[in-house]
């Protein structure tokens, strides 16, 4: 019970720095610096301006100092990240596949969120998951690596075929994703993930055209799609390859 309650705490804290990230790096501000503030009145945020979750309910989402109105977002994002960290601790325990999970499904978090604001994927989110991962692979087998690398190479490629032919209709962040979702995934695992993230990005377009009354053609980020199918497969992945084959 203690370690749930750490990994769900540790989710939290995660969940909060996340926030910064998803708002500062599509502005190109620093992560760093300046420290925390309100982007209304400016004024330099406290400790007690920062307690993930609590902070929100007590200030009852306004800024202490000028009153302005905080997304309810910041919020959703500390408990959904807890809350990610929690299941993932049930799945994998405190292992180095933990460490690997939780590193993927923070990055995959804030850049569902980046690409959904802004249409973009961080190249600074892509490249600290790819050395991350790398290291991380590294430090558990020679064949783990190579297999991640062979997905990497999966995927990125797989996407850049996609992007060849649709004609700039897959962007090259979302290739650049699934290369990295292949090096965490593996071969074949990537395949599967990618497959998903075409099922549920079909589905969520035809139904967001159809209720919004939209063309087929207007563009939605796929760097959600990606994100949810990567941590379907890594979560379930051999569940859902069972439930597949038993269709038949």
């Amino acid at each position: 019970m203690y370690f749930m309650c750490l990994s769900f705490i540790l989710g939290l804290v995660i969940g909060s720095f996340l926030n910064v990230c998803i708002f500062r790096i599509p502005q190109g501000i620093s992560i760093v610096a300046p420290p925390s503030y309100c982007p209304k009145c400016n004024r330099r945020l406290g400790v007690l301006d920062l307690v993930p979750l609590l902070s929100y309910l007590f200030l009852k989402g306004q800024c202490r100092y000028c009153g302005d109105k905080i997304s309810p977002r910041y919020f959703l994002v500390e408990l959904f990240c807890g809350v990610g960290f929690f299941v993932l601790f049930l799945q994998f325990g405190f292992t180095l596949q933990y460490l690997l999970a939780t590193l993927l499904f923070s990055g995959l978090l804030a850049i569902s969120l980046i690409d959904y604001d802004h249409q973009l994927i961080p190249d600074q989110i892509n490249l600290v998951l790819l050395l991350a991962g790398i290291s991380l692979l590294a430090l558990q087998s020679r064949a783990v690596l190579v297999n991640g690398l062979l997905g990497a190479l999966v995927g990125f490629g797989a996407l850049f075929v996609v992007a060849v032919v649709s004609k700039g209709g897959m962007g090259g962040g979302d290739v650049k994703l699934a290369g990295v979702l292949g090096l965490y995934l593996g071969w074949p695992n990537i395949l599967m993930a990618l497959f998903l993230s075409f099922i549920i990005g079909s589905v969520i377009g035809l139904t967001w055209a159809a209720v919004k009354q939209k063309s087929l053609k207007t563009a939605l980020p796929f760097g959600p799609f990606l994100s949810v199918a990567a941590m379907l497969v890594l979560l379930w992945g051999q569940e859902i390859i069972s439930w597949y084959w038993n269709l038949f």
